[in-house]
């Protein structure tokens, strides 16, 4: 299958939150973590979304260029190539994107979007997060409005987050304290300012006590239950079920109960990337290990070409990650529910 077009992503949102489950959204920094998603996906026989962050698209630009924006593009167009090889739809998208890099990854990609559409194209990815959740509320929905409508033209969904998620991604360290956990009162400013949808499709990224990263068991608080405060305020106001198509960051280590239950109040995306992270880089740590002496040339022997060669534990990698990615499926209850 291809990647999504706009109206099959709209169906696939649309469908997700119809039918009670979420699409995994898996963070990739190379094409062979692509390929992982791509095979987790396939063998789950659940469409889904692959992103990329600001420090990934960096990564894929090479590690002597570092342009966000080349990365991500690279991307894209390599994803188009071999996607059409699955059985399966995947969404493309962005993922946080900070005030201060708005100018060197999210605008430009929209822009190339922007033009591809004006060409009759599909726009370049389907979707982009801007992350405002560093600067004031007022501040965060007056740049998420001029966004939206922007967005809105290149035929692009657009995600914004309230409330802060704790821990660190790519150098943005979110403070754990009471800022983890969205009020109603946010929900109805935001749906004030951006609409609940006539203004421009977007996806919230609401806050109920979210951390990045992996933490023993105790240290993070979540409450599923701030997602129908939310919605229910917001959905009194404006005559409408569960307004928001919400999203779970920071959801690495939940547990299954707490996953379906944010999945009832509304969520239809869940970003992975901790939790692949280490599934990709398991067996290649056995790998070196179990082969230190093949790998290594010791005490001046030649070593063993069979073992060194990046395909031998890269392939290990991909299947270990595309099995975390099919129980994530299973997990937020998409697998087996492909469109094609």
């Amino acid at each position: 299958m291809p990647i999504a077009t706009p109206e099959v992503y709209a169906q696939m949102l649309d469908r997700a939150k119809a039918g009670g489950f979420a699409y995994p959204a898996i963070n990739v920094t190379s094409s062979q973590t692509l390929n992982a998603a791509l095979r987790g996906f396939a063998e789950a026989e659940s469409d889904g979304i692959v992103q990329v962050s600001t420090g990934g698209a960096e990564f894929l630009s090479g590690a002597s260029v570092k342009d966000m924006v080349i990365g991500a593009t690279a991307l894209a167009e390599y994803a188009r190539v071999v996607a059409a090889k699955y059985p399966v739809t995947i969404a493309l998208h962005t993922d946080h994107c900070p005030k201060d890099k708005l100018d060197g990854f999210m605008r430009p990609l929209v822009d190339i979007s922007l033009e591809r559409v004006s060409k009759g194209q599909d726009p370049l990815f389907q979707s982009h997060m801007w992350d405002g959740s560093a600067v004031p509320l007022e501040e965060n929905l007056e740049i998420a409005k001029e966004l939206l409508d922007k967005c809105r033209r290149a035929n692009i969904v657009m995600e914004m987050e309230i409330g802060v998620v704790g821990g660190e991604e790519d150098g943005v360290v979110g403070e754990i304290n009471e800022k983890l956990y969205t009020t109603a009162e946010d929900a109805l400013a935001t749906a004030e300012a951006v609409g609940i949808g006539e203004q421009g499709r977007y996806l919230l990224a609401a806050t109920f006590g979210n951390v990045h990263g992996v933490y023993k068991p105790g240290h993070v608080k979540l409450r599923p239950p701030v997602l129908k405060e939310i919605q229910d305020a917001v959905g009194a106001k404006y005559g409408k079920d569960k307004p928001f198509d919400l999203v779970f960051h920071g959801g690495s280590g939940s547990a299954l109960e707490e996953i379906h239950e944010a999945i009832s109040y509304g969520v239809i995306k869940m970003n992975i990337d901790t939790d692949t992270q280490y599934a990709y880089t398991r067996p290649i740590a056995a790998h070196m290990f179990t082969n230190y002496d093949g790998v290594l040339k010791v005490d001046g022997d030649v070593g063993n070409k069979k073992v060194y060669d990046p395909r031998s534990y890269g392939k290990t990698a991909e299947a270990s990650m595309a099995a975390r990615i099919t129980q994530a499926c299973q997990d937020l209850k998409s697998a087996g529910t492909k469109i094609a």
